[in-house]
């Protein structure tokens, strides 16, 4: 067991503006991102040119925020935004969701492919393989934050969280940051050198995100509004599995309508 160390979420502030750790991990993640299109751009996998990645990645960050911050309100905690909305938008005390961001990532997805006229599987692969990294450096903020901690344990990996009452919680935010974030990502990429045809890479990012959250939620507090579904299953385990279904059908529609990537 330790305690949750010390970190001020304020790296610094300059009057009224406050730069902290939790936005700048979303800075780095996209920024990230933003080289990683590029690589793909030059192997010949994502077919646009490198002046184009600015426009997509500024397409995906509002509708990625938008996206997750309505979900998050109107799905996780409407009964407490509902009796203070001048809060709707303070995303910077956190609650965003990441089912909501992945609906907000699609529709980017699909606004992006018909201006450039490509396919929206082609972008959504892009997608998959430049920003699952992100995911890594997003549950980090949430760590430093001290929010979305585990449920209570015994175990040595046990974290005291300020927010989170005096007995050790699983660490949940470095779990899935490990899982979704780092392994996921590499494991896209190694898949990348095998894949044939668009649409695997984002068939395998939703059944991969799918089981490592399913998996997580089982160590990870639910939201307090919302408790459990069916006895034992949290919201987060009901949307994953939804992902894992969606991500089993786009995989064999994938397969019987075939978008060669003629790299």
């Amino acid at each position: 067991m330790m305690n949750f160390p010390q970190i001020d979420p304020v790296i610094f502030s300059l009057g009224p503006l406050q730069v902290r750790w939790y936005g700048l991990m979303y800075v780095i993640g996209f920024l990230i991102a933003t080289y990683l299109f590029k690589v793909l751009i030059r192997r010949g996998f994502f077919k646009v040119t490198e002046e184009k990645v600015d426009t997509l990645v500024t397409t995906m960050i509002i509708c990625m925020f938008v996206g997750a911050r309505l979900t998050y309100v109107f799905v996780y905690n409407w009964d407490y935004y509902s009796q203070n909305l001048s809060e709707l938008l303070s995303v910077w005390q956190g609650g965003l969701s990441f089912h909501g961001a992945l609906i907000g990532l699609i529709t980017g997805g699909v606004i992006f492919a018909r201006q450039n006229k490509i396919s929206w599987l082609q972008v959504m692969d892009s997608v998959a393989l430049a920003g699952t990294i992100g995911l890594f450096f997003g549950r980090m903020g949430n760590f430093i934050n001290g929010e979305l901690y585990g449920r209570i344990t015994d175990h040595w990996l046990g974290v005291v969280f300020p927010g989170g009452g005096p007995l050790p919680r699983h660490p949940s935010q470095l779990y899935e940051a490990f899982l979704e974030g780092l392994v996921l990502w590499a494991i896209l990429w190694i898949v990348l050198k095998r894949v044939k045809n668009y649409g695997i890479i984002s068939s395998l990012f939703l059944l991969g995100y799918g089981v490592f959250r399913f998996i997580v939620e089982f160590f990870r507090e639910p939201d307090q509004q919302l408790g459990f579904y069916f006895g034992s299953m949290t919201m987060g385990q009901i949307l994953c599995f939804l992902m894992i279904l969606a991500g089993v059908g786009l995989f064999f529609y994938v397969n019987k309508n075939k978008q060669k990537l003629m790299i």
